[in-house]
């Protein structure tokens, strides 16, 4: 394990040779502060000087598909990260379109059947990681999902190989039974909470040692979502495909068309706020729940908005639709763990309205770079709403420049994946607590 030490500080030493940084900086600050590309320069050229040979650390990350969203997102890029990084990554699960990305990188994917909550398949899925434990010489197993979770435990515990989870939401627990089988995401060696909320949630409903848990917020990438990066024919293109009047204020709320996502809540909104000329688009895919669209336009025609409320479906270009928007609207009934929308909205320079709860709150400093509303008040939401359209353009240019700021500043792919690496370089000095 020490070889992997030698690395890091060899790491340090190369990019202080260069001028980046000053001597005692801690490696963690390094690459939240540098681009990616020039760490892999650097960490590779160090690596080849190693008197002992470098390091080849392997991380095998399990979780249950990679179909679409933001854990399937942070798998890859942190698989990207490491690998970019000098290490072996591998990831497994039971598939899905994602996983082409992967195989575009040049990282290994393991299929197994490990979206199931079978108790038995989940015993046969440790089986399995135990022996590619084994057979691939993994150094740590990151599980990303509960079911996936208590397989990889299982497996850890039998291999001795070091075990991260990263605990992405509050789930739901209603009785006894539900708590036990949250509750293998907080017996790891380290534990991952995406935000502060979810730390304390940890921390106020199971069992844990708080000296295990990481906080490392998501990140989004910056050069994507990027205003500078989106051109003309790209907005014309959606604009053009949505129908949207010149001159007329525009609030969006992405994401998938589901109840606690807050659409309906939106539409009361609407309904009573002062200013009444703008466009109103939901953005997001139905995924099958025909019957609450439908619940979403009835409402919007008896509250008379809609002919100002358009669902568009989903879309492949966000920045775009983004970049398209006056106001950006989280409007999230439950508290989120880590809700992307407030993050992507800061980047591209919108002014982004969301309930005070959860972690939009780490987010957004009221006023500032974004405005928070009391969670389910529609009165409330409609005054943040008229109140940020009133204040005028310079002031929401204001208000967005200072979202861009935020978000590049807190809220990178480049800072997640390297504050995961820091987690793996922190345990690979230690023995395994899970295996005890």
């Amino acid at each position: 394990m020490r070889f992997f030490w030698v690395r890091c500080f060899q790491n340090l030493a190369v990019l202080d040779s260069l001028g980046h940084v000053s001597r005692g900086v801690p490696i963690l600050g390094l690459v939240w502060a540098l681009d990616w590309n020039v760490i892999v320069t650097n960490t590779d050229n160090a690596a080849q000087e190693t008197p002992d040979g470098p390091y080849q650390g392997t991380v095998l990350q399990v979780l249950p598909a990679l179909v679409t969203g933001g854990v399937e997102r942070g798998t890859i890029d942190v698989a990207i990260a490491l690998k970019a990084a000098g290490f072996r990554a591998l990831v497994a699960s039971s598939g899905g379109p994602m996983t082409r990305e992967l195989t575009r990188a040049g990282i290994e994917h393991i299929e197994l059947p490990l979206a199931s909550k079978s108790y038995f398949t989940m015993r046969r899925n440790a089986e399995h990681l135990a022996r590619i434990i084994r057979e691939e010489k993994i150094d740590i197993i990151h599980a990303r999902s509960r079911a996936p979770a208590w397989s990889a435990y299982w497996a850890a515990q039998e291999t001795k190989a070091h075990f991260v989870t990263t605990f992405h939401g509050t789930y739901n627990f209603s009785n006894p039974l539900k708590r036990y089988y949250n509750s293998v995401m907080t017996k790891a060696d380290r534990v991952i909470a995406i935000s502060e909320f979810i730390r304390r949630h940890i921390q106020e409903h199971y069992r844990i040692d708080g000296t295990k848990i990481r906080v490392i917020h998501r990140g989004i990438d910056i050069d994507l979502y990027s205003g500078e990066n989106v051109s003309a024919e790209r907005l014309i293109r959606l604009s053009e495909r949505w129908r949207l009047p010149d001159g007329v204020p525009v609030i969006m709320l992405p994401g998938r068309m589901t109840r606690w996502k807050g659409q309906t809540l939106l539409l009361r909104a609407l309904s009573q706020m002062s200013v009444r000329t703008v466009r109103c688009l939901l953005v997001g895919d139905a995924q099958g729940r025909d019957g609450f669209v439908r619940e979403v336009e009835h409402l919007a025609k008896r509250l008379g908005v809609d002919g100002v409320v358009h669902a568009v479906g989903g879309c492949d270009d966000m920045p775009a639709a983004l970049k398209l928007a006056d106001i950006v609207v989280s409007a999230s009934t439950d508290p989120e763990g880590f809700g992307r929308v407030a993050v992507e909205g800061q980047a591209m320079g919108r002014v982004v309205v969301a309930p005070r709860h959860g972690a939009a709150v780490e987010q957004i400093e009221d006023g500032q770079n974004g405005f928070l509303f009391r969670p389910g008040d529609a009165f409330d939401l409609a005054n943040k709403l008229d109140y940020a359209l009133e204040i005028g353009a310079s002031r929401r240019q204001e208000i967005g420049a200072a979202g861009i700021e935020n978000a590049r500043q807190k809220f990178t792919k480049l800072g997640m994946c390297a504050a995961t690496l820091d987690v793996y370089c922190e345990l690979l000095k230690a023995p395994a607590a899970s295996a005890a």
